[in-house]
This record gives structure tokens, sequence and C-alpha cells, in this order.
């Protein structure tokens, strides 16, 4: 008895002192008591949401909202359930008679949509939370409660899967397309005055997409925000004029437009997979019970962001607070009409086409970043263009949804790798090995529409004739069956010298009888045209003709189709006056004559000293009467009368070869074309061993050539503009003095 009423003693001043405890300590953490009251509270007392409040108990989150935490609440008043429209409209496609009947899981949903991670005022809200800090009015999108979760989808084949979104864009890596820790959470779009400001927007932007709800400088959807930064305990509130539903996303909002199923169709058949993730279905499976499979949803690494993915790009996590996707997408008819006139270059069928060029279409819709409705011209899409389209006379549909803008169009957004000259070759299978050239260099500089091109075509036909293949296996260039890189080295050669820039349409006249001239390449070298005839050294050379066949026009230019290719030559360059000079009544015939015997040439091989393959070169071979000139005034030995071509002086050995050194151009090749003027340097050195220069003029218009002694010399037009090695060989009608 003693021992029992020792322990009932005990045990009372045990609860005593820890009655006592959880007084003091109920007292020391218990919250001030002029703080806030939690949202729920705050709601409830402002008498005004009593049918929001009912959906948050219908959704279950009065326990969250009664509570502890820090959250941002958009919410709606009564009267905004009782005149919205569109609200009633969502209630309607849901096939749910009245605000009465909205069950648990969608009130949910409109609950979450409206809740956003973390209290944030008007002030803050705007405000781009990056890893670094806050970065002020750069941002017009939060991070929302809600997340779609798990769904139906029908693949390619027609198969219904249970499928999750990708929660990441695909890079190509190993599951880089879904991290199963991420929800993948809708995001919420705002519209604030100081976002606007910073980024030149105005009302028009936004009442583009909303016409109904005139814009105060802070709106939230289709709302306006009547209240603002109304503290709670657990947060912010901020009052809406309009029921804010959840946003699909763009994947989500295509599904549901069969006025732009074709365009849908492209993503699914090629673009799409839904690959099998083990993570994902066995989540599905402890929260439904069910043994499905759960399939991701993933978009081709190819593209320039998933449709379906919420999380903008990553690259912090925030990113998606001041920036989002932006999908244009053209309806049925025109996108059909469209892939009718490209596959007629070549391909025929859409199944096809190689997935580059599907990409590149789809890609010429899709923006890594917003498109507001005032910077259509100014905002580059992926391929980096801008939107060819008329925001007043050709969007169709427009929405700004939970991850991106969409717009709906009743065009195309056509792609300038389809509508300009490198169009001809990259959706014509019949010019792959050409179109495999011009993507190491030249794509991005022939697909721009503000420059002209004219550009000749090489068929791989053409080119397999003449040996040349590339080995995708080996991924190797080849000729016949040896694979070197000169073998890609020569043939950029062949391509570069068939891409002439015409800004001034200066080939309009290709094809017409007497149209005739010389015009540079991108490539350094020149091409001779005459009627429907095209000259390279090469052609020359081989002693062939390339005639053409026909014309196409682009967008920035025009196409010229050969009946062969612009092969370059092989022989050096002294071949070639040796050629012109040989016979006794040419006008080289001099300058030939001393350049063959002199110290200044190798006959062997028919090679200048000084000058080396792969270099540019001009010749400019003074005519007849003014070498013998040259030779009346000292420059060169021997008579007028008996030119000395062969002297045994050293003295008039060193004449002629300072003679002709001062008569070639270093390294430039030109021609009277107007674009090279000034000091040109020369093969010839002075005692301190730096190159001699010639001046290059246009007096009147007509190209004329200096030297430091006052003496000028023009080309004689008709015996000029000889082709040679990466070399134009010229003939003067006067010598110029070293």
């Amino acid at each position: 008895m003693r021992t029992y009423t020792r322990r009932l003693a005990v045990a009372i001043a045990a609860a005593t002192l820890l009655f006592g405890c959880k007084k003091n300590f109920d007292e020391f953490y218990a919250p001030p008591p002029d703080l806030d009251p939690p949202i729920y509270q705050q709601l409830e007392a402002m008498g005004k949401f009593t049918q929001f409040l009912s959906l948050i108990d219908k959704a279950g989150y009065k326990p969250t909202l009664a509570a502890a935490g820090y959250w941002t609440m958009f919410a709606p008043t009564d009267s905004a359930f009782q005149n919205d429209t569109e609200f009633a409209a969502y209630l309607q496609s849901r096939n749910i008679a009245n605000l009465a009947a909205i069950d648990s899981a969608t009130a949910q949903s409109i609950v979450q949509y409206l809740l956003v991670f973390n209290g944030f005022e008007k002030d803050r809200l705007d405000d781009f939370q990056s890893n670094l800090g806050w970065v002020v009015d750069n941002s017009f999108k939060r991070r929302t409660a809600y997340y779609t979760g798990f769904y139906k989808d029908t693949t390619a084949a027609g198969q219904i899967v249970t499928a999750v979104a990708s929660n990441r864009n695909n890079t190509g890596g190993v599951n880089s397309y879904y991290n199963p820790a991420d929800n993948n959470n809708k995001y919420i779009n705002f519209f604030t005055s100081n976002y606007f400001a910073t980024k030149g927007l105005n009302a028009t932007d936004y009442n583009y997409f909303y016409p109904n709800t005139p814009y105060t400088g802070f709106n939230v959807a289709n709302a306006k925000v009547t209240q603002q930064d109304i503290a709670a305990e657990n947060g912010v509130i901020h009052v809406l004029d309009h029921v804010v539903t959840p946003q699909m996303s763009l994947d989500q909002y295509l599904r549901t437009k069969p006025e732009f199923s074709e365009f849908k169709n492209l993503f699914n058949r090629y673009m799409v997979q839904f690959l099998p993730n083990v993570d994902a279905t066995r989540r599905y499976q402890v929260l439904t019970g069910n043994s499905d499979n759960v399939l991701v949803k993933v978009y081709s690494n190819l593209l320039a962001f998933s449709l379906n993915n919420e999380n903008y790009l990553k690259l912090q996590d925030n990113d998606g607070q001041r920036d989002s996707w932006t999908l244009f997408a053209p309806k049925n008819d025109s996108l059909l009409d469209y892939l009718g006139k490209i596959l007629k270059e070549g391909y025929g069928s859409v199944n096809a086409l190689p997935l580059n060029i599907i990409a590149d279409l789809l890609n010429s819709h899709m923006w890594q970043t917003a498109v507001w409705p005032s910077k259509f011209n100014s905002t580059f899409n992926f391929l980096g263009e801008p939107a060819y389209l008329d925001k007043n006379t050709d969007v169709v549909d427009k929405k700004v949804l939970s991850n991106g803008i969409f717009y709906g169009t009743s065009k195309v957004n056509e792609p300038n790798v389809f509508s300009t000259v490198y169009g001809k070759a990259y959706l014509n299978p019949k010019f792959g090995i050409m179109t495999r050239l011009l993507n190491m260099e030249l794509r991005t500089i022939i697909t721009n529409p503000g420059v002209k091109y004219t550009i000749f075509m090489m068929p791989d036909a053409v080119l397999n004739a003449q040996g040349y293949n590339f080995n995708l296996a080996a991924n190797a260039w080849t000729l016949g069956t040896t694979a070197n890189d000169s073998n890609r080295l020569n043939l950029l050669r062949i391509l570069n010298t068939g891409v002439i820039e015409t800004p001034n349409n200066e080939l309009a006249g290709l094809g017409t009888p007497g149209f005739s001239g010389i015009i540079g390449s991108y490539g350094g070298e020149y091409i001779k045209f005459n009627g429907n005839q095209i000259i390279t050294a090469g052609t020359r050379e081989r002693g062939i003709t390339a005639t053409i066949d026909s014309i196409k026009n682009t967008k920035n230019g025009r196409v010229v189709y050969l009946n062969n290719l612009l092969y370059f030559p092989y022989a050096p360059i002294g071949k070639d006056i040796e050629r012109l000079g040989t016979p006794t009544t040419s006008e080289y015939n001099l300058f030939w004559n001393y350049l063959r015997n002199s110290t200044a040439y190798d006959p062997t091989t028919s090679t200048i000293v000084g000058t080396s393959p792969g270099s540019f070169y001009t010749i400019l071979a003074p005519r007849n009467n003014a070498i013998r000139q040259a030779i009346t005034d000292g420059l060169l030995p021997g008579t007028a009368a008996t030119p000395n071509f062969n002297p045994t002086l050293t003295a008039d050995k060193v004449k002629v070869e300072k003679f002709i050194q001062y008569h070639i151009l270093d390294k430039r090749s030109i021609i009277a074309d107007g674009r090279d003027q000034g000091s040109f340097l020369t093969l010839l050195k002075n005692a301190a061993g730096d190159p001699v220069t010639i001046s290059v003029l246009y007096p009147g218009g007509v190209l004329e050539f200096g030297d430091g002694f006052g003496r000028k010399a023009r080309l004689i037009n008709a015996l000029s503009n000889e082709l040679s090695n990466r070399t134009t060989i010229h003939l003067l009608d006067n010598y110029l003095k070293y």
C-alpha cells in the first residue's frame, strides 16, 4: 500500500510538471496575437468567397489552407462564379451541370491551379527567382500545385496506353526526357505593368488573347485582380473577378483541336515515342492498384522542345517563371497543300521524307520563347527565323496555355531551308551529296532570304559517274574505292565554284543568247557564261561544255540545272600562259617567252617561282607592243625588234624576274567588277624584303592598274578574263614599272 501511494504521488507530480512545461511551450511558440489568420479563415471572414470555399472543402484543401504553410492564392469571388461565361463553358465541356455538381477531382484541379508555391505580393510576383538571386520584373508565370499525372493516350498505331508526360526536353541522353521525382506541375500566367514595361509590351498584347477583359496592369489569365496583397498567416491572397481554370499544355490542347490534326499527326507519326518507365509504372501501380505499365510520351530530340514539358528548359530550377514555349499550328488544308508542294520537289510522299526535313518543318513553327503579338517580326524560332505571318489576318486561334502560347494559323510558316535556293537541293533526294556538302558551311549563308544567290546544282548521278560518293557507314568521302579528306575538299571546291552571290540579279539573263560575261563565286574562283554555256578553268581543261538544262526561281535567287559539273583545273598556271602565249600571233607571246626562259619559272613543273598551290593570283600580261616599250625603256633585255628572252648577264636575268614578279598580284584574283580597289601586293619584293604594290582604281568606272611612277594600264577586255587554277589572266595595254 505504501509503495502504491508513493508511485501515485510521483505520477501526479510528473503530470503536474508536464502540464506546466506544455503550457510554457505553447505560450512560447504560439503565434503573435496580431498575426493575420490563415488563407482559409481570411476567405471566410471576408464573406464573399462562399463558392470558392466550397470548392476548397470538396477538394480536401481546407486543412492545408487553414494551417501553416506559404502560398499565393488567387481567389475568385462569388460574383466571379455567377457571371463567368467561360467558367460555365468549362463546366459544360466536362458535362458538369452546375457548381454544386462539381466532383472532388475537378474541384481539386481548380483549387490547385489557383494555388502557387510560396507567398508573393504583386511587387515580387513578377520578379524571376534565378539561381543567383532576384531578377526584377522578368516573370509572368508561377508554378502551381496542380499537375496532370497519369492519363490515357493513343499511339500512332492506334493503341490506347496509360501514359505520363515527359517533364524535360529530350536531349538524346538516357532518360533525359523524364525525372520521376518531378510532377510536371503546371504554371499559371499573370500580366503586370512592370513586366510589360520591361519587355516592351502593352495592353494590345494582353487583349489579343483576352479581348473581353480590360487590361489593368495586374491580370491573371482572363481575370482582373480586384484586390491584391491580402496578407495571411500562411501566404498572400489576390482576389479575382473571374474563375481561372486549369490550362492545358500545348500537347493537350493540340489533341483537342481537330482542325489542326494533320499538324499533330506529323508529331505523332514521326516525332513521338511512348517509352516504358519503371519508376512511373511502380508509382502508378501503388497509387491505383492497377497492373498497367506506364509509358512516357517522349518527343524527339530533333525538336525545339517537348510539347508536354511544363518545366521549360530547366537550365535553372525556376526558369519556367520567365519564359515559355510558343507553337504555331497551321490548319489541315493549309498544311496538306504545303506538303504537296514540297513533295513535288522529289520525295513523293511524307513517309519518304528524311526525319530532319520533317523536324525542320515542325521547328519552323516552334519557338523556345514567348512570341507576343507585337513581336512576331522580331522573335526568332528554333531555326532562327521570325514568324512570316500576319497576326491580324493569318491567326485563327490563340491561347495562352500552361507551358506556352498557341497560335492556330491559316498558313504554314514556311521555313527558309525550304523556300530558298538551299531547298532545291534539300528537298530533292537526287541531290543528297550536294546537300551534305552545303550543310558543312553554306546552309546558314544561302538560307538567308535577304541575300540573293544563283546556285549551280550538283546531281548525285553526275557525281557518282565521276566516282564520288559518301560512305555513310564509314562516314567517309570516297572517290572510287579510295576514302580520304581530299575527296571532300575537291567536292567543296566544285560546290563553292557554283555558289554565286547575285544581289542585283547579275545572272538574270542566263540562258539568253548573247548574254555573256564573268563573275566571281563563293569559293573565290570565277566562272564565265555565254548564252546557255557555263565555263570554268576545269571544264576548259577537260574540253567539255556545261550547258543549262533548266532554271528555277526561289525566295532568294535562282538554281541552275546543268548537264555537267563546274570542274576545277589540275594544271598549274604556267600551262595556261603557255597555251595563250605559244602562238606567234598571240598578244601574250612576248610575255610568255620572257617568262618561260626566266629564273622566275620552272619549266619542268610549269610553276612560277613564288606561287603555291591553293593560293589565288592575277596575271597582268602586257601586250606585245607594251613589252617592246618596256625593252626600249630599259626594263627588259634586248631591243624592241629583237627581244632577248634568254639573257646571259645576271643583271638582265634579274630585270626579267622582277618584271614578271611585278605583273603578278599575290593571293588575289580580280576581274573588272568594281569589288577590288586599293593597293595590292605583287610577287616582287623590295630590298627590305617587303612586297611591292600595284594600285587598282576605277576612274570613270573603268578598271585601271597603276605603279609607283604614275604609269597606268588598262585591260584589253576581248583578250582578258582568261581562267586558270585559282587565277585570272589579263592582257594589259601598257606595262607597269617597278
